[in-house]
């Protein structure tokens, strides 16, 4: 393991006035968005979409990483160039999400638990030789009645653990992700519980399982209120909670935190990412790792059409600038009506 390049791309990850696009949606995930558009989910689709997201003059300024698809890590600009090639010439690291998805927890109903650790060792191996310089793990905890319960919670930290071992065995830098989902009606206080139980459990998890945490990037939920919550906590709430909340768990020597969207809208999501870091001196840079809440409006800007290509990429452009000053704490919600 060579720790002193993990160090160097995790503090690359997470630098300042940057934050990392997930584009590495499923076939699944990716069809869905597509029908929202009304367009059907063939690879060309796919590859002209990711292109789009890719190539969007400006983005790469604000841009420090793309989550890629195994499909997508094989595919090429329009003129033959590999994806990660592409990304790296313009200064953005090419990473790739590298679990097989959430599936039912046997015994534990309700309750998932990641799967894609067999043969992950083989396939860190060739991800790299493509270009991959980074890897994304997505744990789900559900808060209902009832759950999550301990070994749930257990199980999805251990295998969160697992997989960042053989990451940093290859030498790339794992993004841990342990997302406490919001969807439901429970309370911001809730959700700050069981997330302080999560990442109890994961950095005790990381800690065993001797993980440099240098050389890894935490993904985490921010703590707000469940979708369906009667009472929706404010914005300067979710920012003192999630703050409050990661203070305890997250040592300082994490070089950074990436936070997930989650459901948020985009606005909501650059908003609270603002305040969180107008919080002032925080232990780790803070910044994002957004799927939705940076390529909604580009999605829809862009419509599945040649002739939305180009507003598709302004409108991608746009959210990573917004989201890039929000990581700055420069953010303000009258910034949304503005140019890109």
């Amino acid at each position: 393991m060579n720790r002193s390049e993990l160090e160097r791309v995790a503090r690359a990850m997470v630098v300042k006035g940057k934050g990392i696009l997930a584009a590495d949606e499923s076939s699944g995930t990716i069809k869905r968005r597509f029908d929202a558009i009304k367009l059907d989910s063939t690879e060309e689709h796919r590859r002209s979409y990711r292109e789009m997201l890719f190539t969007a003059p400006g983005a790469a300024q604000y841009l420090s990483g793309v989550i890629l698809f195994d499909e997508t890590i094989r595919q090429r600009t329009h003129d033959g160039v590999p994806f990660p090639d592409y990304l790296a010439q313009h200064g953005v690291i090419p990473g790739i999400k590298v679990d097989a998805g959430a599936k039912p927890l046997a015994g534990f109903a309700g309750e998932t638990i990641t799967e894609g650790l067999d043969g992950l060792r083989e396939r860190l191996v060739e991800y790299r030789k493509l270009g991959a310089r980074f890897a994304k793990w997505r744990a789900v905890i559900d808060i209902q009645d009832g759950i999550p319960t301990a070994f749930a919670v257990r199980a999805n930290a251990h295998a969160l653990a697992r997989y960042a071992a053989l990451c940093q065995e290859q030498e790339i830098v794992p993004i841990v992700e342990p997302e406490v989902l919001m969807d439901g009606a429970h309370s911001i206080d809730r959700c700050e519980e069981v997330t302080d139980q999560v990442l109890g459990e994961v950095f005790g998890c990381l800690a065993a399982h001797r993980i440099y945490l240098e050389g890894m990037v935490l993904k985490p939920n921010m703590v707000i209120s469940g979708k369906q919550a009667p009472e929706q906590a404010p914005p300067e709430q979710v920012a003192a909670a999630t703050v409050r909340c990661l203070k305890r768990h997250v040592p300082p020597a994490v070089p950074g935190i990436a936070f997930l969207s989650g459901g948020q809208s985009p606005e909501e999501a650059t908003l609270h990412l603002s305040l969180i870091n107008q919080l002032g001196a925080l232990p780790w840079s803070v910044t994002f790792s957004y799927g939705r809440a940076l390529q909604d409006t580009a999605l829809k800007g862009w419509g599945g059409t040649p002739a939305g290509f180009a507003a598709g990429q302004q409108e991608l452009a746009k959210r990573a600038r917004l989201n890039g000053l929000a990581t700055l704490g420069r953010y303000q919600s009258g910034l949304e009506s503005q140019a890109a």
